[in-house]
């Protein structure tokens, strides 16, 4: 029993799943340890737009390589963090972006949820106020109703 439960905990974190990362190759590396540091940053703020919900840092499809070369290419044409962020969001729309921005369409997004759950929240203090107002005004059953009463539950 005892072998069984060592080899159940040393298999244990063989089933907790490492945080993954695409391959990429050496060649594709950046010799500037700055503008690889950008470049990663970019990554993980990209979406693959073939995966669902993967960053292009974690995504090993076809796409996810290009895209990582095209900011790759931005940054060694000199585009400051926000022209490559504009210019993937112009080339694949603001799907690529993991965080969506606050302006526009989105802001109702952003707004909606916290909104529906103020609204949800007034409305179940408004029955419960209702409920207990209505508890406090019932009236009570005279004598000759609780005896009309225990009559009908006694049959």
């Amino acid at each position: 029993m005892r072998a069984l439960l060592l080899i159940a905990l040393l298999a244990l974190p063989l089933a907790i799943p490492a945080p993954a990362m695409a391959a990429i190759s050496p060649s594709e590396m950046f010799d500037d340890p700055d503008k690889e540091a950008r470049a990663r940053a970019h990554f993980k703020n990209l979406r693959c737009v073939v995966c669902r919900n993967e960053s292009i840092d974690e995504s090993n499809a076809d796409l996810a390589t290009d895209m990582r070369l095209l900011v790759r290419e931005r940054i060694e044409a000199g585009d400051s963090d926000s022209e490559i962020e504009a210019y993937m969001v112009e080339r694949y729309g603001e799907y690529v972006l993991l965080t969506p921005t606050m302006q526009g369409a989105n802001l109702i997004l952003w707004i909606a949820a916290p909104a529906m759950f103020i609204t949800g929240l007034g409305g179940a203090a408004i029955y419960l106020r209702r409920r207990r107002d209505a508890a406090e005004t019932a009236e009570r059953l005279t004598a000759e109703e609780e005896a009309r009463l225990r009559d009908l539950m006694r049959d």
